[in-house]
């Protein structure tokens, strides 16, 4: 069976142990995640787990399946890429030399990313972005010395009208 990429948005209870019983219900099961993000949502009753897996279509059903019986989620929703937002955020650290600043300086331009720290010995960068172009900045300033980096996982959100249904 082919092997796909899946987004699921997973509406919550903004209450303490739900996003342990979500990831343990990946981990009991054997399903590996790619990236898990969550936050409150425009209700602080709610909160919003983005999830990002590879799996086949029946790996894809029975974690749909196994979401949807735990007692705290609300909604579960399979995110349809081509009607989808879909972005990360990079925080990536390097070694602020004079021989590779300029180098810097164009990635930084040409990826519309933004310095946020300079400090004689490093700089810190901001991007945003699809995870394609994440991976290209990093590659880009490997050669100028990567000295640490963070990235946050993906964020999705369905374009136009279609929303995550919010439970009142």
């Amino acid at each position: 069976m082919e092997d796909n990429k899946y987004i699921i948005a997973v509406l919550v209870a903004n209450i303490s142990g739900v996003l342990s019983r979500v990831s343990g219900m990946f981990t009991r099961r054997g399903f590996n995640i790619d990236s898990l993000t969550v936050g409150e949502t425009e209700s602080s009753g709610f909160s919003r787990i983005t999830i990002s897996f590879h799996g086949d279509r029946d790996i894809k059903e029975r974690i749909l399946q196994q979401l949807q019986k735990l007692h705290d989620v609300r909604e579960v929703e399979v995110l349809n890429a081509n009607e989808t937002v879909i972005r990360e955020l990079l925080l990536i650290k390097v070694r602020n030399k004079s021989e590779s600043r300029q180098d810097i300086m164009t990635a930084v331009e040409i990826f519309r990313s933004k310095i946020v720290d300079y400090s004689p010995t490093a700089l810190v960068c901001e991007l945003t972005g699809e995870s394609t172009k994440i991976d290209a900045f990093i590659e880009l300033l490997k050669p100028c010395g990567i000295m640490e980096m963070c990235r946050t996982g993906l964020v999705a959100i369905e374009r136009g009208e279609n929303c995550l249904k919010t439970v009142k």
